[in-house]
């Protein structure tokens, strides 16, 4: 599998203006075992999105960490997504210790594309989650998000 990852990052910040207003930064989005795809971004340390003890807000973190679950979505899905939506089904963050600096969120897709995309062919709509850890750039873990998402046939 061969992936654009600028393409990946372009079209996500065209669809998603939030992650923009943010500065969400793409460091990474590439291949793994299985058609497994990893994407990594990352969340400048900026006063605008602190929180009350001067780290990343809360809403920031999953809004970093959705962005990353959604890099991958495009980039395992993208031959399908002519005939199908990705859509975000539901999500479960867990906040483990307070982020200081830049963070960077890492993304993995849960399940084969392979089985995903059968799945789609034979007329469902399949779930699939990404999952996904939250850091700081020493990485040390600070959250711990699971995004399950869809794809949603175009009708």
């Amino acid at each position: 599998m061969s992936i654009d990852s600028r393409q990946v990052a372009a079209g996500l910040l065209e669809a998603v203006p939030f992650a923009r207003t943010l500065g969400i930064e793409f460091v990474e989005v590439a291949p793994e075992a299985e058609g497994g795809v990893r994407a990594v971004v990352r969340l400048p340390d900026s006063p605008a999105t602190h929180n009350h003890v001067g780290g990343p807000h809360a809403g920031a973190m999953f809004t970093l960490g959705e962005t990353a679950s959604g890099a991958v979505v495009l980039a395992a899905f993208a031959p399908v997504l002519d005939r199908a939506v990705p859509l975000a089904v539901r999500a479960d963050i867990g906040y483990r210790k307070v982020a200081m600096g830049p963070v960077l969120a890492t993304a993995r897709l849960g399940r084969p594309p392979a089985e995903v995309i059968a799945e789609l062919d034979a007329g469902t709509r399949p779930e699939f989650p990404v999952e996904v850890e939250i850091g700081t750039e020493d990485g040390t873990v600070t959250s711990v998000l699971t995004v399950v998402w869809t794809l949603r046939p175009n009708r």
